[in-house]
């Protein structure tokens, strides 16, 4: 996002300056470095009318042994300055309307998803997932015409320097084994690959490298398997002669200069804390009418939101309520690697690649519950809960997420009954929908995977939500009823009773991210007992049971999954990223050659009819408030472009 020199002046001025004041967390300082006025060329959105954008420094102070200090992994060996402090800072980017009296007094939080804008492309239907700038970054202008104040913020410590960042102090006394995996999914023979933390001895002989063709396969130094340094903090590994391109290299070496990579959450939570106005910051404010917060986390970020709240940072150092509204989005059962010593807050567990890397143990869901596989008990809000900060929640997840996130944790206890949330949470599933996709997305080929990538943007139902929640944190205004698959229904079902479509083609069989218990003091880590598997059960086109469904999953042209199955010589069979797949109706009974499924004919008599169906969907989900009757137009001129020429 900001220029190097200007993250080197951040970090200078941690060691340099030192601050009055007597909190043990705050924001001691926010230094805009630019104000762009008006922002998107001028663009005057509605009533909001213009925008601005203003880049910014925030620069924080945490006592390390304060209650809030001591949960944070490793704080207790940074460096202090003369009152006992710990610097760090963040690059900031907030879009405010140029008069504040026009804004809605919602201060709307992205967290960042690897430093980058994920909100823009899913409530703007933008088509970038960098910080806006020009008129054409604003997309539609939805989140601005709505009068939102919106904030980023850097909290990933290794995020590309280009990108929002955040600076953490080193700690030198710290060092130990880290381990890393790579999936290179090519045929070279050498492959470079780059380390999140640099070596403490570049002796080869004091690493190890290994691999395996599926993670339940015994790690192997197959023969023609070496590797070599190239810097601290890369290495370049030779691989075995004819070996699976999908195969798992897992190297694990003596590393150093590790981080508090925890700090990310108490620089989430003191900054919101700051902008929004709560006491105990020594910074002079810079905003103004902020009556509310709601904060959006996608995909990891999203991952990130949860752990934010189970770690107990949505209360502030002052106890005040930090976030009123949050939307987990597409994080399934998750939480993340970033609290730890040697964090990569960038890895999570898919079914193939990161699958035993921390970040998805217990517990998983909103209900307090009782693990009798790791003997734990309690919930993602118990330290909300105690500290009477819990935000009102609604956690929305693809898919996806069911099959390479464990998503059925989210509403089923780990001994297979289904859960009762409590009052401040939803729980609401998109069914048939992908991981994440832009609203102009097309389906594809991919060289990894064997089917087609799924287009479905869940954009619309995302926009409806989350104008519900400014209403339940406004107004108490209940929002709609959750629809997530329960066992209690038989819309979630174990994966051997899964109904499967006939294609007429070759045999498949999806297969599951399985759980398991892990103990993490070991490297790698050794496996305990496994979760239960339970995915949506599917209806006669293959579409998933138990949730909302997009228009376009409803008025189906296709058969529209979460998952994608990876082709032979690429680790065959297993999960396929999270691009999800769409396997195209047979346009007639002729094309049907043993497809199950209806065909195309059959359903639509031609391009109005499909369209006309679309429309019926869509009322349907604006009556029961997932998808705004504003939206209705965009997702049939989606439609027009979606159905297949004649």
């Amino acid at each position: 996002m900001l220029a190097k020199s200007v993250r080197m002046l951040a970090t200078a001025s941690l060691a340099a300056l030192a601050w009055g004041g007597t909190a043990a967390a705050k924001v001691v300082e926010f230094r805009i470095t630019e104000i762009t006025k008006p922002a998107f060329e001028g663009a005057v959105f509605d009533e909001a009318g213009t925008y601005e954008r203003v880049d910014a420094i925030a620069e924080f102070a945490i006592d390390p042994q304060s209650e809030r200090g001591r949960s944070i992994v490793d704080l207790d060996t940074a460096p202090v300055d003369g009152e006992g402090l710990v610097r760090f800072a963040t690059e900031v980017t907030i879009l405010r309307p140029t008069d504040a009296a026009k804004g809605s007094g919602t201060l709307f939080y992205d967290v960042p998803n690897r430093g980058r804008n994920l909100a823009f492309m899913l409530m703007n239907l933008g088509s970038s997932a960098d910080l806006p700038e020009t008129a054409e970054d604003a997309g539609d202008g939805y989140l601005m015409r709505e009068g939102y104040t919106i904030v980023w913020s850097g909290w990933q410590f290794d995020a590309p320097d280009e990108l929002l960042n955040i600076t953490l102090p080193v700690l030198p006394e710290i060092t130990g084994f880290s381990r890393e995996e790579f999936v290179f999914d090519t045929a070279e023979t050498v492959s470079v690959a780059k380390l999140t933390y640099p070596a403490a001895d570049l002796d080869p002989d004091k690493a190890t490298l290994s691999v395996r063709v599926t993670p339940e396969d015994p790690r192997s130094t197959a023969p023609g398997l070496s590797f070599k340094y190239l810097s601290p903090t890369g290495i370049e590994i030779s691989r075995p002669e004819g070996l699976d391109a999908g195969a798992i290299y897992e190297f694990i070496y003596p590393a150093k200069d590790a981080v508090p990579a925890g700090l990310a959450f108490a620089a989430t939570s003191d900054l919101i804390s700051y902008l929004r106005g709560n006491p105990g910051h020594d910074a002079e404010p810079v905003l103004s009418g902020i009556e509310r917060t709601i904060g959006l986390g996608i995909s990891q970020s999203g991952r990130f939101l949860r752990d934010f709240i189970y770690q107990g940072f949505n209360a502030d150092e002052q106890g005040a309520r930090v976030f009123d509204g949050a939307i987990p989005h597409i994080a399934g059962s998750r939480k993340t690697f970033t609290n730890y010593r040697f964090a990569q807050p960038g890895r999570y567990s898919r079914q193939h690649e990161d699958h035993d890397f921390p970040g998805d143990q217990f517990p998983f869901s909103y209900a307090e519950t009782t693990d009798p596989l790791s003997g734990g008990s309690g919930s993602i809000l118990s330290a909300c809960s105690a500290s009477d900060t819990c935000p009102k929640i609604m956690h929305t997840d693809t898919s996806t997420e069911f099959w390479q996130a464990r998503a059925a944790l989210v509403s089923t206890s780990p001994s297979g009954e289904p859960l009762e949330m409590p009052d401040n949470v939803r729980l609401y599933y998109l069914s048939g929908l992908p991981h994440f996709t832009g609203w102009q997305s097309v389906s594809s080929e991919s060289p990894v995977c064997r089917f087609p990538t799924n287009p479905i943007s869940s954009a619309p139902i995302m926009r409806a939500l989350l104008a519900s929640m400014r209403g339940w944190v406004a107004d108490n205004k209940t929002p709609p009823a959750s629809r997530y698959p329960s066992v209690a229904d038989g819309t979630l079902v174990p994966l051997h009773d899964l109904n499967l479509p006939d294609f007429g083609k070759d045999a498949y069989t999806p297969v599951y991210n399985v759980l398991q218990v892990r103990d993490y003091s070991a490297l790698p880590p050794k496996d305990g007992s496994a979760y239960p598997v339970l995915v949506p059960q599917l209806d006669g086109d293959g579409i998933a049971l138990g949730g909302i469904k997009d228009p376009a999953i409803a008025a189906p042209l296709g058969t529209y999954w979460g998952w994608n199955q990876r082709r032979e010589g690429f680790a065959g069979g297993g999960l396929c990223g999270l691009t999800g797949s769409f396997v195209a109706l047979p346009k007639s009974a002729e094309d049907a050659a043993g497809d199950s499924r209806k065909p195309l004919a059959d359903r639509y008599a031609d391009a109005e009819a499909f369209l006309k169906a679309l429309s019926t969907a869509g009322n349907e989900l604006i009556a029961a408030g997932y998808m705004r009757a504003a939206d209705a137009d965009i997702v049939l001129k989606r439609g027009e472009a979606m159905y297949p020429a004649q």
